[in-house]
């Protein structure tokens, strides 16, 4: 186990602009790290396994999701009604939360209690956040009693070693599979199917978007990630925009009412959405067409540096509310929209 200097951390913690993966970073620690050395004075380990855990979570009531990734943190208040379990691929479908899990990354999960707050986080081998549930006043919080008790390990003490973080993958691409890439693309009935295609012909996403060229693919510019998010808010639009990480996508639904630059970060805090975008670590911005029964789907995604996802962004379908034809011409016209502000300063 992993016991950083007591002193160090909590002058870090004491520090209120840095999140708790802040601290971590600051430390040099997996996040993971962090948590467990709280065990036994708030921490308490649990059992991560989504079938399990979720179900639990939900009889919590109102709580806040959150997933984060390097550059990008999305949060939802709502339930967790609605989970649909699977070993490779599990869910949680509602009007508040929607979540998209892999429970193979969900390893570690811990029950935290400090000064009253309460929040259940997952990490996965090597300690980084993958999904966190934070309690709020109006959650059941003798059904937290219920959690702690029946999730508890038997080892919960148990020191853990992490396991190393992968080395980033940045655009993987295959020349040789330029052809198939292309007709594979335009033989897709839907956007979930592009990254298994891509991994069958030796590419990820990123490297996908490079290789394919228009119409499938359009590079723009990355300073219209933002211009994007404002163009939405000030046109009213209904969209859905995922954030997440290898072990868990989390989707809002819905309009952006605000937006409030602070420095590099870019922030919406609406009633029961709020976004917190590094938009400095926007590297590359990509314009995607993928073909679907319905008529193609075309969605804006954002990578950094290192080319990890950062958010995905598509129109709603009309009969969910949407305008795609309102979408498409916001989109159509990123490359001129970058200078113009659209938030609340």
């Amino acid at each position: 186990m992993i016991h950083p200097n007591p002193a160090r951390r909590d002058a870090l913690k004491r520090q209120a602009v840095l999140r708790h993966h802040d601290v971590a970073a600051e430390m040099g620690l997996p996040e993971a790290a962090l948590v467990e050395a709280g065990l036994g004075q708030g921490a308490q380990r649990i059992d991560a396994r989504p079938g399990r855990l979720i179900p639990a979570v939900g009889r919590l009531g109102t709580v806040m999701a959150v997933t984060r990734n390097r550059a990008c943190v999305i949060e939802t208040i709502g339930s967790y009604q609605g989970f649909h379990d699977g070993a490779e691929v599990a869910a949680v479908r509602n009007a508040q939360i929607d979540l998209h899990i892999d429970p193979r990354h969900w390893v570690y999960a811990f029950a935290v209690d400090l000064e009253g707050h309460r929040s259940v986080q997952i990490f996965d081998a090597a300690g980084d956040a993958v999904h966190k549930m934070h309690l709020r006043e109006r959650s059941d919080h003798g059904a937290w009693q219920d959690l702690c008790r029946d999730l508890a390990l038997p080892d919960a003490r148990a020191a853990v070693a992490f396991t190393p973080r992968a080395a980033p993958e940045g655009a993987r691409m295959d020349a040789a599979q330029t052809e198939a890439l292309r007709e594979g693309w335009a033989a897709l009935t839907g956007p979930d199917q592009l990254d298994p295609l891509a991994l069958r012909l030796g590419m990820n996403r990123l490297g996908a978007c490079r290789q394919a060229a228009p119409p499938f693919a359009r590079r723009l510019p990355a300073e219209a990630g933002t211009a994007l998010l404002r163009a939405i808010r000030v046109q009213g639009l209904q969209v859905r925009l995922q954030v997440g990480n290898p072990g868990c996508r989390q989707i809002h639904a819905g309009p952006i009412r605000s937006l409030r630059p602070m420095g590099p970060l870019l922030n919406v805090v609406d009633a029961r959405f709020s976004l917190h975008l590094r938009t400095d670590h926007l590297a590359e911005l990509w314009r995607l067409e993928i073909p679907t029964p319905r008529g193609p789907v075309v969605s804006v995604e954002a990578f950094d540096a290192e080319g990890a996802s950062v958010y995905r962004c598509w129109g709603m379908a009309e009969d969910e509310g949407g305008d795609p034809a309102a979408w498409l011409s916001l989109v159509e016209g990123l490359g001129d929209a970058v200078d113009d502000p659209g938030d609340d300063r």
